[in-house]
């Protein structure tokens, strides 16, 4: 067990402390340039898709694949990447899918045909969805439970930029310059590249070495590199040796954390991004020309819904921030489903209020899942809720053109609504509250 001395700071002290701070903006660093990779990679291929086709000569099913092509890659690289995680070590995948999204940026660069083009992405969607599986476990267990929160959350917050500064800069090279989409696609090979190098030598996850027996190990890493003492000494409250299997998942235990976690994201990210990634022409289908605009105030108005979620969630909790906005985000999509003839600032007030207020409450997609699953099937736990929610994802960016010409605006915006009716009625259910909890007891609060 660790225990503080009740003695004056030293400059020793001070010297570890500052060691350990360093350390933490350093993890967190590399986490959010991930997510901002994440954000990218999803937002840039909306704004070449119509070069693309034109080029490729795409037939609609292409295109449809295409840009589906990174969440396909994530639903697969999610799970797999999440079991490996929890049965090799969080640090090893960690740099294994970084590697994996150099290689695949990198391809854009030469990609000719259409189904080279898909690989690549596919490719690149597995990197992130191992990512997402084993990024968010490591950075629950090591930050503070006092700001677990607003660290986690700071990811979510560099998606969203990523989306945002993707669909700028690829509108802006598209129009105002000659830029091959190629070298549109592989501007994500920089920001990689520097991301690979700054995870070298980040340390395995002492919850993580616990659980497999390496005592020793996890008390030299607690001790090293986390700052509070409480932390450190709930690390010794892991199981010890517990092997985790996917079938845990379903288990009467875990149950309702996996129900809750992967359902919760499903409905949450399912309107997100058949709006964003499509936002012109959802915009331009209400009779507001300036799609664009309304595209990149989408944006916009998202990420400040998730800084907004970070600066509140360890001071307000996470229910009061889960719950309640997914009900104004339903009732604000059947008002634009039910209200044929509404004027085009209504229409465009109630999704710029709907992606502020949905950006915030999905922001709790990234922390949930890496507070209520117990390290022996964190990752998978995470994993699992991701390739769901990316089977709505992708799902959403495939039929919302074909749901616009074939049923219309109105009808495919009620669609939207009833999914996020579900979401809320769920979350009403089961969300918990983790404010301030160590991670056993987050994970203990659905094992019953």
């Amino acid at each position: 067990m660790y225990a503080t001395k009740n003695t004056t700071p030293t400059t020793d002290d001070a010297t570890v402390a500052a060691f350990k701070r360093r350390f933490l903006i350093r993890l967190t660093a590399v986490l959010i340039g991930g997510m901002f990779l994440d954000g990218y990679i999803l937002g840039i291929i909306g704004t070449v898709i119509g070069t693309i086709t034109t080029e490729l000569s795409f037939t609609p099913l292409w295109e449809g694949l295409i840009v589906a092509s990174s969440l396909v890659g994530i639903l697969v690289g999610s799970p797999v990447g999440g079991w490996l995680g929890d049965r090799f070590g969080r640090k090893p995948l960690f740099m294994i899918d970084m590697g994996l999204f150099v290689i695949g940026s990198a391809l854009q660069f030469v990609v000719h045909e259409p189904w080279q083009l898909f690989l690549v992405r596919l490719l690149m969607g597995i990197a992130v969805g191992v990512e997402y599986s084993v990024g968010w476990p490591l950075m629950s267990e090591f930050a503070p439970a006092r700001i677990r929160g607003r660290l986690m959350g700071l990811t979510l917050v560099a998606f969203y930029v990523g989306f945002t500064v993707a669909f700028i800069m690829g509108y802006a090279l598209t129009t105002s310059a000659t830029v091959d989409w190629r070298i549109i696609l592989g501007s994500s090979t920089l920001p990689a590249v520097i991301l690979f190098f700054a995870r070298l030598g980040l340390p395995e996850s002492p919850r993580w070495l616990w659980n497999k027996g390496r005592h020793d190990e996890a008390r030299a890493v607690a001790h090293r590199y986390m700052a509070d003492a409480s932390d450190m000494d709930d690390v010794e409250h892991e199981p010890d040796r517990a092997e985790g299997k996917i079938r845990a998942l379903f288990s009467h235990q875990y149950w309702r954390a996996t129900l809750f976690c992967s359902m919760f994201w499903l409905c949450a990210v399912t309107p997100y991004f058949a709006i964003a990634t499509f936002a012109g022409s959802v915009l331009e289908g209400y009779g507001l020309s300036h799609g664009l605009a309304g595209g990149v105030g989408l944006s916009a108005v998202a990420t400040a819904g998730v800084i907004l979620t970070v600066v509140l969630i360890d001071r307000a909790g996470r229910r009061v921030l889960t719950v309640p906005p997914q009900w104004v985000c339903f009732v604000l999509l059947l008002i634009i489903g039910l209200w044929a003839g509404a004027p085009a600032w209504v229409v465009l007030a109630c999704f710029l209020a709907f992606s502020f207020l949905n950006a915030g409450y999905t922001t709790l997609t990234g922390i949930y899942p890496g507070e209520v699953f117990p390290t022996e099937i964190r990752g998978i736990g995470t994993g699992f809720a991701t390739a769901v929610s990316r089977v709505g994802a992708g799902a959403g960016t495939f039929l919302l053109p074909w749901s616009m010409v074939t049923y219309g605006p109105q009808a495919t915006m009620l669609i939207a609504a009833g999914i996020t009716l579900v979401g809320a009625i769920l979350s009403q259910w089961l969300a918990p509250e983790t404010k301030g909890k160590t991670l056993t007891e987050t994970a203990a609060g659905f094992s019953h």
